[in-house]
């Protein structure tokens, strides 16, 4: 399953089900238990159905029929927050990341924990 047409047609899987709603929400929106059933099972059957090499585009829409404008994506393609003027131009581009860190952040000290333990199935370690 995917939200992003261009990486999953880019990685070429044996068959995809893609659904155009925002990265995160793959399985549908949140609290929706029956709309995330409906896509659940229109995926298998794109799954089990599907020729090989296909992207099978999903029929669900992110907002109702009658107010679908596509408005969510111009939202995830901006930004929110000015980040640093760049060198190309001159132009401001906005950017709502979050800062990023040179060293592990956790979302507690027992996470920090886990992950500072031997772990012996993590060869990589």
């Amino acid at each position: 399953m995917t939200s992003a047409w261009s990486i999953t047609a880019a990685v070429n899987p044996p068959r995809a089900a893609f659904l155009d709603f925002p990265l995160g929400h793959t399985a549908g929106r949140p609290d929706e238990a029956r709309e995330q059933t409906s896509i659940m099972r229109a995926a298998l059957k794109v799954f089990a159905d599907a020729p090989r090499g296909s992207i099978t585009r999903l029929p669900f829409q992110w907002q109702a029929e009658e107010q679908a404008n596509d408005k969510w994506k111009e939202a995830v393609m901006a930004g929110a927050a000015p980040s640093t003027t760049e060198a190309t131009g001159g132009e401001e581009l906005l950017d709502d990341r979050v800062e990023r860190f040179d060293t592990p952040q956790y979302q507690s000290a027992e996470d920090e924990q886990i992950a500072d333990a031997a772990c012996p199935t993590c060869v990589w370690l």
